[in-house]
């Protein structure tokens, strides 16, 4: 999809420490997610500056394959008010590669996607990954899901 330069932006959200190994963040992600909605996470971040939700990816401990940060929340302004049981992080600007994934959520067509990102030859930087869910995303059955990939 090609590569585009993204200022650095902040995210409060929940997160959750897991890794691809074993399957672990088919378990992870999805018990994320659930807090998230059933909590109404999206309605207790500040300063956000809409309901668009990002997954991002960070602190990995090597690649893809070893333990990673999965974070879920919004795009904020500034990190001046950080409610309990939330966290918040900058990410620096950077080069990502845009890929989008489109179907129905609940088929696993960012999975699906995320396969073959793993099996490609992008030259990754891992050091911020993210998935965006705004308009496109609303309807579950016909969603595109925005992924960026962090690239040297």
């Amino acid at each position: 999809m090609g590569i585009q330069k993204i200022k650095s932006f902040c995210v409060i959200g929940i997160s959750v420490r897991t890794t691809n190994e074993n399957g672990q963040a088919g378990q992870d992600i999805p018990a994320l997610w659930n807090k998230f909605m059933a909590e109404g996470i999206t309605e207790k971040i500040p300063n956000k500056f809409d309901d668009t939700l990002f997954c991002v990816y960070t602190d990995y401990e090597k690649d893809h394959t070893k333990p990673y940060t999965t974070i879920l929340g919004c795009k904020v302004e500034n990190l001046s008010n950080i409610p309990n049981g939330m966290v918040g992080k900058t990410f620096e600007e950077a080069e990502y590669e845009k890929f989008v994934a489109k179907g129905d959520i609940f088929q696993g067509m960012v999975f699906d996607e995320w396969t073959k990102i793993w099996n490609s030859d992008l030259d990754r930087t891992y050091t911020a990954d993210f998935e965006v869910y705004g308009e496109k995303a609303q309807n579950p059955k016909n969603a595109e899901v925005d992924i960026f990939i962090a690239v040297k």
